[in-house]
């Protein structure tokens, strides 16, 4: 298979790279490397330092890409709130970028979206029906960008796949913003420096771990379009989380706490049967064990 991987130098991009080029496919990554690292994308991938805000269709010419994976995104809620425009222009005219590149070469096209940021507060894990209530410009560009690939299947009759995904964590996941709840907690239990519980902790997330959403990218391929929910629909609350990292690494360690912060979810899960029954996909490693395995790669970062 001949992919275009954009955002492949990043947590989850280079992670989904490594398991395409293991399987010997022709793996072009599209990445301005304004957050994604070189050094994490496999050898035999090739590298295009592109911004997908800018045309890509001549750019990638010779990739002739028969899927496009497009993980590049602007991801950082606060900053989208600060900045509307500029997470607009990366998550919405960047998606069409891709969606015009992917039309010219008849390629599918399998989004990361979002879950949590798009459903809004979730009393039971939401299926892929609930009612879609973003509170961030974040939220809404994700949303936004999965109608556009709604509307380019309606109008040229592809079959663009959305993945709604969990709180993803993992090995490579960077522990400096507010993202990688996961790779903070660790990161600080590695330094000896305490950690920030913000509230009193009760909030909860989908957690789910690196390498089960990269299979959920590679079962989306060939599927016949729509939005699938990419999580385990187990809550678990900031507390548990970090008694768990701290399980994990084996160690007494410090947290303090701090004000909530202001528009902050307090429970969210995603219900990934639609998935199962469609795509033969369901999470496999549970927190514990994808704990340990992330702690095993903090420790020696």
């Amino acid at each position: 298979m001949r992919a275009v991987v954009t955002g492949g130098a990043g947590f989850i991009g280079s992670t989904l790279v490594d398991s395409l080029v293991g399987r010997g496919d022709e793996v072009h990554v599209v990445d301005d490397l304004s957050a994604g690292r070189r050094e994490q994308i496999a050898a035999k991938a090739r590298l295009h330092v592109l911004d997908i805000r800018e045309p890509l269709v001549d750019a990638l010419a010779n990739a002739r890409p028969e899927v496009v994976f497009h993980l590049a995104a602007q991801i950082d809620v606060r900053r989208s709130v600060s900045d509307p425009v500029d997470d607009a222009a990366t998550n919405v005219l960047g998606t069409l970028r891709v969606l015009e590149l992917a039309r010219e070469h008849d390629a599918q096209v399998v989004f990361a979206s979002t879950g949590g940021a798009i459903y809004g507060e979730c009393e039971r894990p939401a299926t892929e029906a609930a009612e879609r209530q973003p509170v961030s410009p974040y939220g809404t560009s994700k949303l936004a960008a999965e109608e556009y690939l709604a509307a380019w299947n309606r109008l040229y009759g592809t079959s663009h796949v959305a993945l709604r995904l969990g709180n993803v964590y993992g090995p490579r996941q960077d522990p400096h913003g507010e993202a990688g709840v996961v790779a903070i907690f660790l990161s600080r239990i590695r330094d000896g420096v305490p950690a920030t519980i913000f509230g009193d902790g009760s909030q909860t997330r989908d957690y789910v771990f690196v390498e089960d959403v990269v299979r959920a990218f590679m079962a989306a391929v060939g599927a016949d379009g729509g939005v699938f929910n990419v999580g385990t629909g187990i809550e678990t609350s900031v507390r548990e989380l970090w008694q768990g990292c701290t399980d994990a690494a084996g160690v007494a360690a410090e947290v303090a706490h701090d004000a909530p912060r202001l528009g902050e979810l307090q429970r969210s899960s995603l219900d990934p049967g639609r998935a199962e029954r469609a795509l033969g996909w369901r999470a496999e490693v549970d927190l514990p064990g994808g704990l340990l395995r992330t702690w095993e790669w903090i420790r020696e970062e």
